[in-house]
């Protein structure tokens, strides 16, 4: 038996999502929610423009974007930005992980495209981007995979002259990067990402040409109320300033404006950014002294800073087939969530069996740095069960 390590996470929340709440966070941080009330009235209205307009300050989002929270999470505003885009010309589907492969089913399946190309890679590598035409085809993609570690390093191979549009999905992206927003069209994340909130609510913003597209395309097929955009060609501009399509939460609301006014009292997003970093250096660190872990993301610079996925490499675990490995797993992160050292740190259920530890700005580095020395107990104990089951 090893022995335990002798300090623990003063929080042991590192799931994918939903993520950690913000160091410090209570309850007390939503008494000022508008509760009992519209959400069309005059302080609902307030409420959910400030989430907005606080967003447009913290990322830097241009003046002539359009900001607006949707229903059903990053999810809900990357269907609504296909269902009522797409259609027009051909689209290219980059797929690097569950939702990206995601987003190119409903595309061929239940929006029927036919002009619509997969580029895809496996679990751990980004497609050659060079291959995706950005000029003249519309564009899917999600900036970081959130179940495979993996994401794209910077906008440069997207076309400052495209003719059509680029539809990103950035749910762990926003706030962990600095986001080159002039490269992308469509943007679309949740609140309980790196900001930490709760789910259910996503964002969307939409460049000028997105809005173009919104009013100048109509597509072939019927859309849920939830998904529309425009009124009789015309863009619905209440949606932008806070008057959302579907009644929204007051009280995650209020808890979304605490965790931005958290992000703005660090410093603003740069301050958010070189949190996330310097958990990812933590992870980084270790993984070059621990001879069993490695990052799954193969190529460095795509490697994300928020959802660190690993795998195990040694050659015990890597010669079991793939249920044993899921057990292997499972154990594993049984005896993290028993000892209260972390929670929810498993693989996603799609992608290869390992780790998966989210490092987002919520996440306070000395609790990163006291998460790894019990994955390296955790692994031991598991390893040796494992040994003494087969020897008996």
């Amino acid at each position: 038996m090893s022995s335990k390590p002798a300090v623990k996470p003063q929080n042991p929340c590192f799931s994918s999502g939903p993520c950690a709440k913000r160091p410090g966070w209570s309850f007390d941080g939503l008494k000022s929610a508008v509760l009992g009330r519209s959400h069309r009235s005059a302080p609902g209205k307030a409420k959910l423009a400030e989430v907005i307009e606080k967003h447009r300050t913290i990322l830097g989002i241009p003046a002539d974007y359009k900001i607006a929270i949707v229903p059903a999470s990053d999810t809900g505003a990357v269907e609504m930005a296909m269902w009522s885009m797409l259609g027009g010309r051909g689209v290219d589907m980059v797929g690097f992980e569950a939702f990206g492969l995601d987003w190119y089913k409903d595309v061929k399946d239940q929006l029927e495209l036919t002009d619509a190309r997969l580029i895809k890679a496996d679990y751990g590598m980004l497609p050659d981007l060079s291959s995706v035409d950005t000029k003249t085809r519309d564009v899917v993609f999600t900036w970081n995979g959130t179940t495979s570690g993996v994401r794209v390093p910077d906008g440069n191979w997207i076309a400052d002259d495209r003719q059509g549009i680029t539809i990103c999905d950035a749910t762990s992206a926003v706030f962990a990067y600095d986001m080159p927003w002039e490269k992308l069209d469509v943007t679309t994340w949740s609140w309980q990402k790196v900001l930490g909130g709760e789910a259910a609510h996503g964002m969307i913003v939409l460049s000028p040409r997105a809005v173009v597209r919104l009013e100048s395309f109509t597509p072939d097929r019927p859309l849920p109320k939830i998904f529309r955009m425009t009124n009789k060609g015309k863009l619905i501009d209440g949606m932008f300033k806070g008057e959302t399509i579907n009644t929204p939460s007051m009280l995650a609301t209020e808890d979304c404006l605490d965790a931005l006014n958290w992000v703005q009292s660090l410093g603003g997003l740069k301050s958010a950014m070189a949190r996330t970093k310097a958990n990812f250096e933590a992870v980084e660190a270790w993984v070059q002294k621990t001879p069993w872990a490695e990052f799954l993301a193969e190529v460095p610079a795509t490697r994300s800073y928020t959802s660190i996925c690993l795998k195990i490499v040694d050659p015990d675990f890597t010669a079991m087939d793939d249920e044993a490995r899921q057990n292997f797993v499972k154990d594993m992160t049984k005896r993290l969530e028993k000892e209260n050292a972390a929670f929810d740190c498993a693989s996603y259920r799609d992608a290869p069996a390992g780790l998966r530890i989210w490092g987002g700005a919520t996440v306070d580095t000395a609790d990163m740095q006291a998460l790894l020395p019990w994955l390296e107990w955790a692994y031991a104990e598991t390893k040796a069960a494992l040994g003494a089951q087969k020897a008996a």
